[in-house]
């Protein structure tokens, strides 16, 4: 949601806002113009496989030593003191997180389209990076499905009382069988990597919530360890090939000269009004 060019200029609010949406979707599937995109490519690309290689090996690590062992310990299913838990983790749904972030893009671009100058840069400065992190969240999400129909894997209490973490159903396309990897930690950890990839400071923040909502699934014997790891990383790198495609495109990112993909620091609010007071100062 940058700045387009032709909005300024119309004077009728639903041609601003029209305008307005078409380019700011136009924007995401033009061709990649960084000139530093090669580099970005190969960097993200080497991250990537280390952690793609680091899903596997502790997938495999954990159904093996852990799953079976943590089952065990976790309270039974439904018990009732658990209430708050399950109030917690509906904050790590795709459906929550996504229809947040959308409902926000949407006031973003209902709003900017009635603004002008500084404060409509600005709105829509924010806009592009709701942008990114409600694509990073989609994008992850609808990765660990195709994975989940695929897999087949069993929740941890299917089959009742015996423990089998080996117990799949590939293609099953059911709830029951859909425990791998966790839709929850994949959401969770998209948005998390995203909104500290856009704002830094919140990284500390966006970590104890992951953490969080990768703990009430465990809790609530919704997935397995394995899963749980596996969803989070994969939110991880889903989120980070976004990241990759925003920063080609020189959306929100910049792209260093190691190859490196930082975020764009914009001036402040205070600081544009100050620049726009002298421009017409006597």
């Amino acid at each position: 949601m940058s700045e387009p060019d032709g909005i300024a200029e119309s004077k009728n609010y639903v041609s601003r806002l029209v305008t307005l949406a078409w380019l700011s979707l136009t924007q995401l599937v033009r061709a990649p113009s960084h000139s530093r995109r090669a580099e970005a490519g190969r960097r993200a690309a080497r991250h990537i496989l280390l952690l793609a290689a680091g899903i596997g090996l502790a997938v495999i690590v954990l159904m093996y030593a852990l799953d079976a062992w943590e089952i065990a310990q976790m309270p039974a299913r439904g018990t009732p003191a658990l209430w708050w838990v399950r109030i917690l983790t509906d904050f790590g749904k795709d459906e929550v997180v996504l229809g947040t972030l959308a409902a926000l893009l949407i006031v973003i671009a209902i709003a900017a389209p009635a603004m002008r100058g500084i404060q409509r840069s600005l709105l829509l400065g924010l806009g592009t990076r709701l942008q990114f992190v409600f694509f990073a969240v989609l994008f992850s999400v609808l990765v660990g499905e195709v994975i989940k129909w695929s897999v087949g894997r069993g929740r941890p209490f299917v089959g009742g009382a015996e423990v089998n973490v080996f117990n799949f159903s590939h293609f099953a396309g059911t709830q029951a069988y859909s425990s791998f990897p966790s839709g929850h930690s994949i959401t969770a950890a998209a948005l998390a990597f995203a909104v500290a990839a856009v704002w830094p400071r919140a990284r500390g923040v966006m970590i104890v919530y992951a953490v969080i909502i990768v703990a009430t699934r465990l809790v609530l014997l919704a997935h397995h360890p394995s899963d749980v790891v596996a969803g989070a990383l994969l939110g991880v790198i889903s989120a980070m090939c976004v990241r990759y495609w925003f920063a080609a495109r020189r959306l929100g990112f910049a792209i260093l000269r190691d190859g490196t993909i930082a975020p764009l620091v914009g001036p402040s609010s205070g600081r544009l009004k100050r620049v726009a007071r002298g421009a017409f100062a006597p």
